[in-house]
């Protein structure tokens, strides 16, 4: 089944804050909830259908989880989706949204994304031990240290070992960051910064440096997808989803690739199911909590051979207006926010914006018809999720 025309979205929102240290949990839910639902001019009296992930009870707002921001909101539901994959979660959530209204399931349905991780003092590194310390697989796993950004330091040596990728390369990919980021008057880093800059930073795990890691944000952000029929009675930009794929990779006892991601499987059939090529796509957000997580992206979505990713990125190439394709327009989580380290939702906002010529005018891709968004939830050098979507303008 094409997604193309079967559902619409609406209304977007992204919540301002950065740091949210006297709003709560909930609260930042409501709050962008009611903001994505202004955008598309309905309220939350219309939704019918509400899809979230395990943001929704968070470390600070304990109680039954998705039941109780149902009850929070003040929804009257007739279907709920609680999919959890982490940072690609509410990228997926799209086209369950989908096809839950072809279903007949929901007509309007609401996604959001919330977090606190920096008014918690809540790094990545804290939140992955606290998460997997109880895992099946921590006994053999933990010995060993793994952390969120020596995990990420290792697949960046490999990257830089198979095929001579060097950190100047990386450093591009914050650069075009920065560049986007000094349009964006919310972003946490709005300088512009340099390649020198970049390598000039202290290293955190070789080959990374400060500046190859996303920042630490509160905040989150909302999506409205509705029923072709509410569609056509809303006065809004008709955005379509035409593909979208999921997969899960893990390490296969040892038998994986570590520069392989699961993007290669989503990837392969969210281009399959829209009916359109890399080449296709105007404006891409790829899910960048470190400057390797995009390079490898890129690869394994095939916007690029595999190994010259390193080649793709440099030189400005990512830079709106300047290079060959422009991601991450409003800094991305290298500057802009990583709302609770996770990344999608924000990731779908800005390419909502761009389809709808809403970007900041420095950094529009002209005549935008068709992006890609895409997001990964866990991490790359381990078990993760990849979620990948296009969507079109019509």
């Amino acid at each position: 089944m094409t997604l193309r025309n079967q559902a619409f979205v609406v209304g977007a929102y992204e919540h301002h804050t950065r740091d949210a240290t006297r709003i709560p949990l909930a609260q930042l839910h409501a709050e962008v909830a009611v903001g994505a639902l202004a955008d598309a001019g309905l309220t939350l009296s219309d939704v019918d259908g509400y899809f979230c992930a395990g943001d929704v009870a968070g470390w600070d707002a304990p109680g039954c989880g998705p039941f109780s921001m149902v009850e929070y909101l003040g929804l009257d539901l007739r279907h709920l989706d609680t999919t959890e994959s982490w940072g690609s979660a509410y990228i997926n959530h799209v086209s369950h949204a989908v096809q839950a209204i072809v279903a007949g399931k929901c007509r309007v349905a609401l996604i959001t994304q919330a977090g606190r991780p920096r008014a918690e003092r809540l790094s990545p590194e804290r939140m992955h031990a606290e998460q997997t310390q109880s895992a099946h697989e921590a006994q053999v796993e933990l010995p060993y240290g793994p952390v969120v950004t020596n995990m990420y330091g290792m697949v960046a040596a490999r990257h830089m070992y198979e095929h001579g990728t060097t950190p100047e390369q990386l450093a591009w990919i914050k650069v075009a960051a920065s560049h986007h980021a000094q349009h964006n008057p919310n972003a946490m880093l709005r300088q512009v910064v340099t390649v020198e800059d970049v390598l000039a930073s202290p290293m955190v795990a070789t080959p990374l440096h400060r500046l190859d890691c996303c920042v630490i944000s509160d905040g989150g952000g909302a999506l409205v997808i509705v029923h072709p029929d509410v569609a056509r009675a809303l006065d809004r930009p008709m955005i379509t989803p035409t593909g979208a794929g999921f997969t899960v990779k893990h390490l296969n006892g040892g038998y994986f690739d570590i520069l392989e991601s699961g993007g290669v499987k989503s990837g392969a059939e969210a281009f399959a199911e829209a009916g359109v090529r890399p080449e296709d796509i105007r404006y891409a957000s790829i899910y960048d909590s470190f400057t390797i997580t995009v390079l490898v992206q890129l690869e394994n979505l095939g916007f690029c051979p595999v190994g010259q990713g390193g080649r793709f990125v440099a030189d400005g190439n990512l830079i709106a207006g300047v290079g060959r394709l422009a991601i991450n327009t409003d800094g991305g989580g290298l500057c802009s926010n990583h709302p609770g380290n996770r990344g999608g939702m924000t990731k779908l906002i800005e390419a909502v914006r761009q389809l709808r010529g809403e970007a900041h005018p420095a950094v529009q891709v002209p005549d935008c018809g068709l992006a890609l968004v895409h997001g990964t939830g866990g991490q790359l050098a381990s078990r993760h999720g990849s979620a990948t979507l296009i969507l079109e303008r019509v």
